[in-house]
């Protein structure tokens, strides 16, 4: 029986991730693996995804800057669905905004319209939804997970997408959030961290390799 895949934030340096056996880049392709990985979370590797100590000399803070006052879940309903978004978790992938215009609508208030398309459709477009931002109840059955193997994704200039329930240690979890998927921030900007808050969108980062 393989051992339970984790993740560990060291302080001020590296994520370091033990007994994953599925970790992928943003084109889908498979990057080798090896029972403990230490993967960059500065930003300023030169062997991204991998750490290369860059973190001791750029000053990079591993510290949580938000207080906690966003760190709420609201809930949108309609006939037979009900959607669930806390908003200090979400990655700001735009899976929702772009996938579901009628239902997430950017720039509004409130955002979402439960109404704005059927039941199938949401459900679809929130299962995109990398962070854990959202989730949804169908029928007072609330949905927050998907039974998926253990695997990290290195997105195209963005976070780390974690699937499969692996083992975040020692973090808080924001109200509702999902600790079967969750995003981590690897641009080093985060104010969220570990968690990722779309700082890489504002900053620029670029990963040429990944």
């Amino acid at each position: 029986m393989s051992q339970t895949a984790s993740i560990e934030c060291k302080p001020n340096g590296p994520y370091l991730v033990r007994n994953l056996e599925n970790l992928r880049n943003s084109s889908g392709g498979s990057v080798p693996t090896k029972p403990v990985l230490a993967l960059c979370r500065c930003g300023g590797s030169a062997s991204k995804p991998f750490c290369d100590g860059t973190h001791q000399r750029n000053g990079f803070s591993g510290s949580r800057l938000v207080d906690g006052s966003a760190d709420k879940r609201d809930s949108y309903h309609a006939q037979r669905i009900t959607i669930h978004d806390n908003r200090e978790i979400c990655a700001h992938a735009g899976y929702c905004t772009d996938g579901l215009a009628s239902v997430f609508k950017y720039g509004s208030e409130p955002w979402v319209d439960p109404g704005g398309a059927g039941a199938e459709a949401i459900v679809q477009t929130i299962r995109k939804c990398p962070s854990g931002a959202l989730s949804y109840s169908l029928d007072g059955v609330e949905h927050r997970d998907q039974p998926r193997a253990p695997a990290i994704t290195v997105t195209k200039d963005g976070p780390y997408a974690v699937v499969g329930g692996v083992q975040l240690i020692d973090q808080l979890w924001g109200e509702g959030a999902s600790t079967e998927h969750y995003t981590l921030c690897r641009c080093g900007g985060s104010k969220n961290k570990p968690f990722c808050d779309g700082t890489h969108w504002s900053i620029g980062f670029k990963d040429e390799q990944n």
